[in-house]
């Protein structure tokens, strides 16, 4: 994030604490029940949102070298993500050709070829290209040039990598990313290591698991012996970035700013900078790491799968380094296991018995701008 952002963004937080106020919507925003509940919703939200649109895979220091790969299916649709040995990153269907076999799963290195493991059918892992065909003489008919693995729209950008899961034209980063675009490039995030990933699953609607990160009206009623000691309660800056957003959640530190030149202001130290990367992930830049929360809907609108990451700025080589990244790697947990979750299954249960609608007051403006733009991404690919 460039330095005059990180003064824009203290200043006007210095504004509303003074004011005992926050960034305020124009109007409360009413919010239908119905659309966490619903299997039609859920439907509509699988193709247009899980399918169509970009979706965070992975950082780039999860694949650094050639032959580094990662598997996905969280979307519902089987990816295998692949460094090339040029450098590059390509992403392929992970299904053989023949019979719809997985070519791998999880992650792993040295990957050359994409040998299945039915009817060891083999492919290029730079190309995709159908290699080999065990016993050839029982499929003379087939060109092995139409028979390559099915290729899927990816770009790295500034330690990002993104997939489309369904095929289509190139993803153009910077019309994507939008003005997030600006802070992403100021992260250094190419320069990231690869700490944790938890993989979870809940009983709620994945838009429910999203809303818990987009307010601080909640924290000290809800976290009042965990994050509420850190971060001040119902004060935030909010900024729409596209269809992505940001908001700002001041530490109790941030005063320390006041007493030293501009020039020298970290803003990310005395914050929690929150964004949404439209649609599914959270992405948390927490003063000395990185978070990131990839949220999938389940089986049923009542479910969802997270793929919960941590990230630090050097690699960990030492234990008392692997102790200092666990503990902040048990508090989150600690905070969104104990605390949010088992409030948030409640309402969950509770949406069915009563289909009046919720409210998003004006104090709650990343909510409003996140659930406008979903409703807005759904009717414009309803439309058409």
């Amino acid at each position: 994030m460039r330095q005059q952002v990180q003064i824009d963004i203290a200043k006007r937080i210095f504004d509303l604490k003074d004011n005992q106020t926050t960034d305020l919507a124009d109007n409360v925003y009413q919010q239908s029940k119905n659309d966490y509940i619903s299997p039609e919703v859920a439907q509509q939200e699988q193709q247009n949102l899980f399918r169509d649109l970009p979706l965070l895979l992975c950082l780039s220091c999860e694949i650094p070298e050639p032959g580094d790969y990662i598997c996905d299916d969280f979307s519902g649709v089987p990816i295998i993500g692949v460094r090339t040995s040029n450098g590059d990153v390509a992403a392929y269907l992970n299904i053989c050709r023949h019979r719809g076999a997985r070519l791998a799963c999880d992650k792993g290195s040295g990957l050359r070829q994409m040998r299945c493991p039915y009817h060891a059918w083999s492919y290029a892992a730079d190309t995709g290209n159908l290699l080999a065909v065990p016993f050839n003489t029982g499929f003379e008919g087939i060109n092995k040039d139409d028979f390559g693995l099915l290729p899927l729209p990816v770009i790295e950008h500034d330690g990002l990598i993104f997939v489309r899961p369904s095929a289509g034209d190139a993803i153009d980063p910077t019309q994507f990313l939008n003005t997030f675009n600006d802070d992403l490039a100021g992260y250094g995030l190419s320069q990231y290591s690869h700490f944790e990933t938890r993989v979870l699953e809940a009983p709620l609607n994945w838009k429910l698991v999203v809303d818990t990160f987009l307010e601080t009206y909640h924290l000290s009623a809800l976290h009042s012996k965990t994050i509420a000691p850190l971060l001040h309660n119902n004060l935030m800056a909010f900024e729409p970035m596209g269809q992505h957003l940001r908001m700002v959640a001041a530490r109790k530190t941030i005063d320390d700013l006041r007493s030293m030149p501009e020039q020298q202001w970290d803003l990310i130290l005395h914050t929690a900078m929150v964004y949404v990367l439209f649609p599914n992930t959270v992405f948390i830049m927490q003063g000395d790491h990185l978070e990131t929360w990839r949220v999938y809907p389940g089986a049923t609108p009542n479910e969802s799968r997270m793929h919960v990451s941590l990230y630090t700025p050097e690699p960990t080589v030492t234990e008392s380094a692997r102790k200092h990244w666990k503990k902040n790697m048990d508090l989150l947990m600690a905070t969104v296991l104990s605390e949010d979750f088992p409030l948030a299954t409640n309402i969950q249960q509770d949406f069915s018995a009563c289909n009046n609608k919720m409210l998003f007051g004006r104090n709650e403006p990343a909510l409003q701008h996140y659930h406008k733009t979903l409703t807005a991404n759904l009717r414009c690919n309803h439309d058409k």
